[in-house]
């Protein structure tokens, strides 16, 4: 059993009239035992740095903003060094990650409006999170013992937690235009596993890894953000990289699908 740990970065509606907005999911895939072992890296961490540690959760932006409790009382050699005790928690942890950023406002002019692909998923929560099971599968798919993947989401709210779960439904009963309905029941768990945000759990690492990839979207795919370095070295990538084989999507990219794919390239083995 692997687990796809997702959490998100943004507003998934697109308001009346909007002209632009971003939306992003960052997901952590992880064994068991790789989960354990971040618990014990992160408990350990915030031992260091915390009172009262259990209490802490990491959460963005609020880290990368300096808010409370991540503030230090503005003391500059302390908040150095938590950065830089974060940056090795995210390089020394197990994972592999995915993630998908969806532009919002070309989305909703593009797509929605004009009724362009019937295949997709007209709300963004939905077609974010087909768009990254599209590329869990084929990870799943390359691995020699072919295991489970399960998915584990940050719990929202009673309606979202349905609707997540009827979007995972219907993905593992029609499938999608590029993966079958038996690719993905073959390799995904039926049903999702919602946990709040709280203690040392791995949807931390997807929190961070989902505003990391919002702020890259933000920018039109031209600015790296924050830890993105280390995220690069975490992607899942697989032979040429296209049609699902690396672990980073943007939708729509048309208009900047240059930037897109000089970024991907820079991952080609």
């Amino acid at each position: 059993m692997i687990h796809l740990f997702v959490d998100e970065s943004g507003r998934s509606f697109v308001p009346t009239g909007i002209s632009e907005g971003w939306f992003a999911l960052g997901a952590i895939a992880m064994t068991d035992e790789e989960a354990q072992d971040y618990r014990v890296r992160a408990d350990a961490l915030k031992a260091q740095f915390f009172i009262d540690p259990a209490d802490i959760t990491l959460h963005e932006p609020l880290m990368r903003h300096r808010q409370e409790p991540f503030r230090f009382n503005g003391e500059d050699e302390k908040q150095q060094a938590f950065d830089d005790a974060i940056d090795v928690l995210v390089a020394e942890s197990q994972f592999v990650a995915f993630a998908v950023g969806v532009r919002k406002g070309a989305f909703a002019r593009d797509f929605q409006a004009a009724g362009l692909d019937p295949y997709l998923p007209t709300d963004v929560y939905s077609l974010a999170l087909q768009l990254l099971l599209e590329r869990f599968v084929d990870y799943l798919h390359d691995r020699p013992s072919y295991p489970l993947g399960s998915l584990v989401l940050e719990a929202q709210g009673p309606r979202e937690n349905a609707e997540h779960q009827l979007a995972v439904a219907e993905t593992l009963v029609h499938g999608t235009q590029w993966v079958s309905e038996a690719a993905f029941r073959r390799f995904v768990e039926p049903g999702l596993t919602f946990v709040p945000k709280q203690g040392s759990h791995p949807v931390e690492l997807s929190d961070m890894l989902a505003r990391d990839v919002f702020e890259w979207v933000r920018a039109d795919c031209a600015v790296d953000p924050g830890r993105w370095r280390l995220w690069g070295d975490k992607f899942y990538r697989r032979g040429d990289l296209r049609m699902g084989k690396f672990g980073l999507k943007v939708f729509p990219d048309s208009d900047i699908r240059d930037r897109v794919e000089a970024h991907r390239d820079r991952f080609r083995e």
